[in-house]
């Protein structure tokens, strides 16, 4: 097995050594030979591997005064690629900044017990959305409810499939509203600020309406169970299921509050466009198999199919919505009754902390501050930082063959 591990000769310093690329090249071939996948699977597994290639074309910098040139090749932009989540994140966090309210927020997690993980592996849209639906509605029906808040929540809410190993383990991550709007009223209620709602309260509603939409989903015969799930065709089996998750208490954890927005900005950019594994989490892969970090100082090592058949668990079905919104912040609710919320709750702001409006200078974008902090003026040469670089187009399936160095005698 080729080792991989520390430096690559060729590659900038805060570059990752080892890649889910890497990975996938050297045992993928193997692994679609012995394994059966879904479409999706093999269009992830083809994706990552041709990310930033030869194969999907590109262009090369070349300075008008050194002749340094410079190749880039294109981004895959799959979502599930560890290599092409940053910019979408950027983009995306651009788009969220006009959706968000000057008050504080809240994240709760919702999870699935692991008595469920199997029939979700063989159901993975239906048990998906059906745990998006009842986690939403929990956090909603709490908050119209007086005796807690009375008024609508907004909540961005996105699924998670997996643990820092790599396992099964599907949960819903929600940003909630620290208040909700009274549309009775007309007015803002907002909540304590270390405090949404009674954790065992949410995770005793959420667990009813889940196993409501669960029971429903096999009495039409939605349901299939293959595999670890098998057993569960026999209708004594899957009866004796649902006494023993009426009968536990399901994991909701509501994580500290934010402070306000912006903290929210940077929180959100962690859950969003998260993907199974980041590359900068691999540390080796050799014949031991591939080491990676999991929490802390603490590693995981796993044979590369292992590793591979992991990471694919955790694709999505195509088409899948992995990032929703609700309440105030569903797209219904956008430039209506987000926005009566906006203005109740700025007009109780002291005057120093309402946001700007359209006639103070602004300052620059979540996207525009990401792109100042990473960019640098690429019309420049970086080596003879005199010339300027020119661009040309790479074709597909074209390799790219630097010129020989020439002395720069300038």
């Amino acid at each position: 097995m080729t080792c991989h591990g520390g430096a690559r000769e060729g590659k900038a310093a805060d570059r990752p050594s080892l890649e889910v690329a890497d990975i996938f090249r050297e045992h993928g071939e193997e692994y679609r030979r012995t394994h059966a996948l879904t479409s999706e699977q093999l269009k992830v597994m083809g994706d990552i591997e041709a990310c930033r290639t030869a194969i999907l074309g590109g262009h090369v910098d070349t300075c008008d005064h050194c002749g340094h040139e410079v190749p880039s090749y294109n981004s895959c932009l799959n979502r599930h690629c560890p290599k092409c989540q940053g910019h979408n994140q950027a983009k995306w966090l651009e788009q969220r900044q006009a959706r968000t309210l000057p008050t504080h927020y809240f994240h709760t997690v919702f999870t699935l017990p692991e008595e469920l993980r199997s029939v979700a592996r063989c159901n993975r849209s239906v048990i998906f959305n059906m745990l998006f639906k009842a986690a939403s509605e929990t956090l909603l029906e709490l908050g119209r409810d007086k005796k807690h808040l009375g008024g609508l929540l907004g909540i961005t809410a996105v699924l998670h499939t997996w643990t820092r190993a790599l396992d099964f383990h599907p949960h819903v991550h929600c940003i909630v509203t620290g208040g909700g709007l009274d549309e009775e009223n007309g007015r803002w209620i907002a909540t304590d600020e270390d405090f949404l709602f009674p954790v065992k309260v949410l995770s005793r509603l959420f667990r009813g309406k889940f196993l409501a939409a669960l029971d429903t989903a096999h009495r039409k015969g939605i349901l299939e169970f293959a595999g670890a799930a098998a057993i569960l065709k026999e209708e004594n089996r899957f009866a004796a299921l649902k006494d023993t998750l009426y009968g536990k208490e399901w994991v909701v954890y509501a994580k500290r509050p934010f402070g306000g927005p912006m903290q929210v900005f940077k929180y959100l950019g962690r859950y969003t466009h998260r993907v199974a594994i980041s590359n900068y989490r691999l540390i080796s892969m050799d014949d031991a198999g591939v080491t990676f970090k999991t929490r802390g100082e603490h590693t995981v090592t796993l044979q590369p199919e292992e590793f591979i058949r992991r990471f694919l668990m955790h694709v999505l079905p195509k088409g899948f919505v992995k990032i929703r919104h609700y309440g105030l912040k569903s797209s219904t609710n956008a430039k209506t009754k987000l926005e009566q919320a906006r203005k109740l709750i700025e007009a109780d702001l002291p005057i120093d902390d309402v946001p700007m409006t359209e006639d103070c200078p602004k300052e620059d974008s979540w996207l525009e501050q990401i792109l100042a902090a990473t960019e640098t003026d690429r019309s420049l040469c970086p080596r003879c930082k005199v010339g300027k670089m020119i661009r040309t187009r790479i074709p597909k399936g074209a390799f790219f063959r630097r010129a020989p160095e020439t002395e720069d005698t300038s």
